[in-house]
């Protein structure tokens, strides 16, 4: 589910910043499919043109999740990877509405690099993202040869990551989406995959991105909800991906109200 809006309503002081160091000894269920897009649409050439081999196929997200991996692990961080299984058919009308939005964008970036507007073109290339089959099966076999864990979920990756943690299996869920808190994770932890300096959008500045962690119970408490069911019926009201448009008229103040 995607649930952006909901994100506007966690207070800053219940998003908690952290140094990696911070995780250490921690176990943690990684959205898979999340973590990859993150790094096929942040490791691109000038022009937007991602990481290939030799063969022309990409391996922008091999690079990001070797080195990410790796980066994890040195700070005594244990990652375990969830991928998706067969996404629920409520979610075909939202598969579908990305998918069409990746393919506009990928026109403006051909045409845009076309006519030689490079920095443009970028911008357009990170959202041209298609992660294909055989993508995926590479970076299970990158986290195998690292003996990295594995689970491939029935159906929704970061619901499963969320039920790992919620079993006490794991620490925490790892995903930049808000959805872990609503299928129960204790705790969710943001940035795992981009943290470092990154970019402003349209300025020649950056800022340092830190890994955030936000609990489940903080984020009742600063909203004045009862229980999770509540959150997830605030979530229902402000659109998910299985109800994309939400409720009508209703923003998110208004759905808290």
């Amino acid at each position: 589910m995607g649930v952006t809006e909901l994100g506007k309503l966690i207070p800053d002081n219940v998003r908690k910043t952290v140094e990696f160091t911070q995780l250490s000894n921690r176990i943690i269920a990684l959205d898979a499919y999340n973590a990859l897009y993150q790094f096929l649409a942040s490791i691109r050439q000038p022009d937007g043109t991602p990481l290939m081999d030799s063969k022309g196929r990409i391996t922008s997200h091999l690079s990001g999740l070797l080195y990410r991996t790796i980066n994890l692990l040195e700070n005594r961080i244990w990652p375990i990877y969830v991928f998706d299984g067969k996404p629920p058919e409520e979610k075909t009308l939202e598969i579908a509405r990305r998918r069409k939005v990746r393919e506009e964008a990928m026109d403006k970036w051909v045409k845009l690099l076309e006519e030689g507007r490079k920095e443009e073109a970028r911008k357009y290339a990170q959202r041209a993202l298609f992660l294909t089959d055989d993508m995926v099966e590479d970076a299970k076999k990158l986290l195998r040869l690292m003996g990295i864990p594995v689970v491939q979920a029935m159906a929704d990756g970061e619901a499963q990551a969320a039920v790992i943690a919620r079993e006490g299996k794991a620490w925490a869920a790892g995903s930049q989406d808000y959805d872990s808190l609503l299928f129960g994770a204790p705790r969710l932890v943001r940035n795992l995959a981009i943290t470092g300096r990154r970019k402003l959008p349209n300025r020649d500045e950056y800022i340092e991105i830190k890994p955030e962690i936000i609990e489940l119970n903080e984020v009742l408490k600063a909203l004045k909800l009862r229980d999770r069911t509540q959150l997830i019926d605030l979530a229902i009201l402000l659109g998910t991906d299985l109800n994309p448009d939400g409720v009508p008229g209703i923003g998110p103040q208004r759905a808290l109200g």
